[in-house]
């Protein structure tokens, strides 16, 4: 936990929160919009705001709060939640020196691991660089999601239809803005980022949602393998 303190105390770089701040309010915005679905369903008010602070995944929240209202059980909604979220796995061996050595260092940054998160520190010049970029933007992120979830479920259903406004939309806009830059840079990243969307786009009308996002990892994986040494034979 002290590595945590002083990374976090040493980070007076302004132009990281700055760029952080873009995602902390998209954070919010779904946040309100998952908390008032979730209550304006019939759920009661601690169950989106509990999830958030325990399970603290997106997406992974709204399916299974999608499939505790459509009258699944609640072993359905764990399974579903735990299949979308199994790409973190992922996340987290890309991450994985960034988090610090220490135990603790390693157990909270694991709770913080997400696709914004993992996104904005790999995008990073350096390891100290990548190391701030995470903290920031990833205790900032949970702190503003969890406190638009609590905003949203106490609104219940007064803010009406939320799908109406396109809240959802936040998110995934943000994401791509992120990962623009390393697909303009490197063709490499370009090649296996579309290998990955062919992937999820071919079989998303025959699987259940959550194996498409799955199948796209592909691309990351053929991404992270190691390159030829330079001067090795072809």
């Amino acid at each position: 936990m002290r590595s945590v303190q002083r990374t976090i105390g040493s980070a007076a770089d302004r132009s990281l929160v700055r760029d952080s701040s873009l995602v902390w309010l998209a954070s919010g915005v779904v946040g309100v919009s998952f908390g008032a679905v979730s209550v304006a369903g019939g759920l009661p008010v601690w169950v989106p705001v509990l999830m958030s602070l325990v399970v603290y995944a997106g997406s992974a929240q709204f399916s299974a709060v999608g499939v505790l209202l459509a009258g699944g059980g609640p072993l359905a909604a764990v399974a579903t939640g735990l299949l979308l979220n199994t790409r973190t796995a992922a996340f987290g061996l890309a991450v994985a020196e960034t988090l610090g050595t220490g135990r603790a260092s390693r157990f909270l940054g694991a709770h913080l691991v997400t696709d914004e998160t993992v996104a904005f520190a790999l995008a990073q010049p350096d390891p100290v660089r990548r190391r701030r970029a995470f903290w920031i933007s990833g205790l900032g992120l949970f702190a503003v999601w969890n406190a638009g979830v609590l905003a949203g479920a106490l609104a219940g259903s007064a803010l009406g239809d939320t799908a109406r406004y396109g809240l959802d939309a936040a998110f995934p806009a943000v994401l791509v803005a992120l990962v623009l830059p390393a697909l303009r840079a490197d063709a490499r990243v370009r090649r296996c980022a579309l290998l990955g969307a062919a992937l999820a786009l071919a079989v998303t009308p025959a699987v259940p949602a959550g194996v498409p996002v799955l199948l796209a990892l592909a691309g990351l994986f053929l991404h992270r393998r190691p390159a030829a040494a330079p001067g090795a034979a072809a």
